[in-house]
């Protein structure tokens, strides 16, 4: 087994760490947090107010 093979396995077993530790934060997010309050238009005022430029 050559050093690629061996990144390759790395490489992998971190995207499934990420997938993993991506998935557990969804369930907390979603047991944790009220869905009409994570689709509020907050966000988007925010973002409107972000976008606004002056010259």
């Amino acid at each position: 087994m050559d050093i690629w093979n061996i990144l390759e396995y790395a490489a992998w077993a971190l995207s499934a760490l990420f997938g993993a530790l991506m998935l557990i934060d969804l369930v907390k997010v979603d047991t944790t947090f009220d869905n009409d309050l994570l689709t509020s238009s907050r966000e988007g005022e925010i973002e409107a107010t972000a976008e606004r430029h002056t010259i």
